[in-house]
């Protein structure tokens, strides 16, 4: 499936996503997909393209504005959007609207999913009330950025982490599920043992990075779990 380009602005800054259409003309769901900490990668546009081959519109949004980071560049650009949720959220909010203006997308369907940061996206977007039916994370961190808030959450959230993510402490873990049940949330979060951050990138080793490693199993059970969840809120 071919991937298309769609540029939009935010705040004077030219984004660049692509889109995975899997509707063949039809009313569908829509998916924003939402990239990790290093950017757009050939991981998050492979994930987009299964969606759309089970028949949903996806869109693989751009939270950087720019491409080929190096990892350096990347943590800087990361850390800029974790210093500013309003910024956070106002790049989300442009590429859901980007995916649900398209003439292909039932915009009473909408979902989110990210991967890393992108998880933080998706959550953050709950948390800000856009009008998703769920929000899902794949091994995000549970640090909130800077300045968000929560009062209800009326997505249904679904959170999955390896138990032996670096990035993930068990306090953090505690936090979260304390701020879920204050906003009434519809939430769940799995729990993968003996698995570590980014468990779903078959090449995240390349980096070298301690504790971030590849997990066929966790992958496909995970990606299972929330497919579980889209039959149940979106068709």
């Amino acid at each position: 499936m071919t991937l298309i380009e769609r540029s939009y602005e935010v705040d004077g800054v030219r984004l660049t996503g692509f889109l995975a259409d899997g509707s063949r003309g039809a009313k569908v769901p829509g998916i924003l997909v939402a990239h990790e900490a290093p950017g757009i990668s050939n991981h998050v546009k492979s994930k987009a393209t299964m969606l759309a081959e089970r028949g949903y519109l996806c869109f693989v949004l751009d939270m950087y504005g720019r491409a080929d980071l190096s990892l350096d560049e990347a943590r800087e650009q990361s850390r800029i959007l974790m210093a500013d949720a309003a910024l956070l959220r106002r790049r989300a909010r442009a590429a859901l609207e980007v995916l649900a203006g398209h003439s292909h997308c039932d915009s009473s369907k909408l979902a989110a999913i990210g991967f890393c940061l992108g998880g933080i996206v998706a959550l953050e977007l709950a948390r800000d009330r856009a009008p998703l039916r769920c929000a899902v994370g794949f091994h995000p961190g549970f640090m909130k950025p800077s300045g968000s808030t929560t009062a209800t959450i009326a997505s249904k959230i679904l959170m999955m982490i390896g138990d032996d993510d670096p990035v993930v402490p068990l306090e953090d873990r505690a936090s979260f599920a304390q701020e879920m049940k204050n906003a009434g949330a519809d939430w769940q979060l799995h729990i993968f043992g003996g698995v570590g951050h980014s468990f779903t990138n078959a090449d995240i080793g390349l980096l070298g990075l301690p504790g971030f490693s590849y997990d066929e199993r966790a992958d496909k059970r995970a990606w299972d779990i929330m497919l579980a969840l889209f039959d149940e809120v979106l068709k």
